[in-house]
């Protein structure tokens, strides 16, 4: 599967369902961003049941302010409508692929009795 771009209109469409979503925010005039842009299309087509959602922080940057996005490109990783993983910096393929296998192995009822036991 390629590269969805997210939107504030379709971001929660996307994000809240169930499964893995990567996400990558980026600019145009960011010079990681364009490197990283490649990498990320790579593992993008190695793993067609994972959302793979592009973030162009010019763009919307309601959702960069949202996700208080300070340093681009950062990327970050939901799963079942959890944030998971969030790092700024562009990644090599070898750990993209790596933060993929991590983010499968979670164990989702276990962090979410965690996410509980940290609200109350």
């Amino acid at each position: 599967m390629a590269t969805v771009e997210l939107t504030t209109a379709n971001f929660e469409e996307v994000t809240e369902r169930d499964g893995i979503v990567l996400l990558d925010f980026w600019a145009d005039w960011c010079g990681p961003c364009k490197r990283f842009a490649p990498v990320y299309e790579r593992s993008s087509e190695k793993h067609p049941d994972i959302v793979f959602g592009k973030v162009d922080t010019e763009a919307q940057q309601e959702l960069g302010a949202r996700f208080n996005i300070r340093s681009i490109p950062t990327v970050m990783a939901i799963r079942d409508g959890v944030i998971v993983f969030a790092q700024p910096g562009a990644l090599p393929e070898s750990a993209l692929e790596n933060l993929i296998e991590q983010v499968e192995k979670l164990d989702m009822d276990e962090i979410r009795k965690k996410m509980a036991a940290h609200e109350h």
